[in-house]
């Protein structure tokens, strides 16, 4: 596997802070379109997914933490490609964008970008950091899991 980070932080009239991280995995993109799309395959503990309904745009999906939960919402969908989820925080919005690019017929790149918008965006900036360091570990975890899902299905 690959990886590549980019941070950025920027002025009050753009996002409160962005934050991106890839991993390339060796299998094809439906097949890791596929697996990320299916939430029982979401494996962050302590942190459980709930969807309700299908993996489309307009769906609700509902983060439990210990003492916390977070509501989001798909908001953007292009099917095998992207997909965006908004998780609404007080005055603001947490966005992840996912892409799946095809590097070849059995390579693809996994892109996440986290952006942190909104009238009190600047408020979740040091929380949103955090994220700095889970996410290449979640990222690297995920890409791993794909290629062990793929190996396992090949034989």
């Amino acid at each position: 596997m690959k990886y590549k980070l980019s941070v950025e932080q920027q002025s009050a009239s753009n996002p409160a802070w962005q934050f991106q991280y890839s991993v390339d995995c060796n299998v094809p993109r439906e097949f890791a379109w596929s697996y990320w799309t299916n939430i029982a395959n979401w494996n962050d503990p302590p942190a459980s997914f709930h969807l309700d309904g299908p993996f489309a745009a307009g769906s609700r999906l509902t983060t439990n933490l210990p003492g916390q939960t977070f509501h989001s919402i798909i908001r953007d969908l292009k099917p095998g490609h992207e997909a965006s989820i908004e998780m609404q925080l007080p005055d603001a919005i947490l966005s992840f964008h996912w892409k799946f690019e095809e590097l070849s017929a059995d390579r693809t790149r996994i892109t996440q970008r986290l952006v942190l918008s909104g009238a009190n965006g600047d408020a979740f900036v040091a929380r949103a950091r955090v994220l700095e360091q889970s996410v290449p570990a979640g990222m690297k975890k995920l890409g791993a899991a794909i290629e062990d899902a793929h190996d396992t299905e090949d034989l």
